[in-house]
């Protein structure tokens, strides 16, 4: 089912997908368990680990995950949370209209310039467009240089560093 799309200049028709955690299942545990992947963790899963995590985020009413599209080709996974329901809103001060984000890109071959710019500013807009959604959350793993340097170049504010299960995460926000 489709939530959201829009034209990207120069890029073609993006698209947010529910993602089915069935039927996406083959393309999703081959870019998860990629070796580039290791910060999304689950490079070590089954694929019926896979499944089941994303069957159970399907589950909730607080977390979403959506299968990004670029003209009907599959690009990345967009993941949404609510922070006061997520274990990361156990760390820092969750404030009323806080809205939780991941993003996995997925490889392109070849890589386009301006590529992941795009497609975030239009899941920003996407995330703005429900009123009640102030402020933008990620909590990036602070080995991952590559994921820190894009989104301070898309203007997310960094927070604390927080220790996690699993990670030490670097918390940034991007107010409306």
């Amino acid at each position: 089912m489709t939530v959201y799309e829009e034209e990207l200049p120069g890029l073609g028709r993006f698209r947010l997908d529910r993602l089915d955690p069935v039927a996406d299942l083959d393309l999703v545990y081959k870019w998860v368990t990629e070796p580039r992947a290791v910060f999304w963790g689950m490079t070590e899963h089954s694929p019926e680990l896979v499944q089941e995590i994303y069957e159970f985020v399907d589950g909730l009413p607080t977390h979403h995950a959506y299968l990004m599209r670029l003209d009907g080709r599959p690009v990345g996974i967009f993941q949404t949370y609510e922070p006061a329901a997520d274990p990361i809103g156990e760390y820092y001060e969750v404030r009323e209209g806080d809205f939780g984000i991941h993003l996995f890109v997925a490889p392109a071959d070849p890589p386009v310039p301006g590529f992941t710019g795009a497609i975030a500013g239009a899941l920003f807009r996407y995330v703005f467009a429900d009123p009640t959604h102030h402020r933008i959350v990620i909590e990036p793993d602070v080995d991952n240089g590559h994921a820190l340097r894009r989104w301070r170049r898309l203007g997310f504010v960094f927070g604390d560093r927080v220790n996690t299960p699993g990670k030490t995460a670097q918390l940034a926000f991007l107010d409306r």
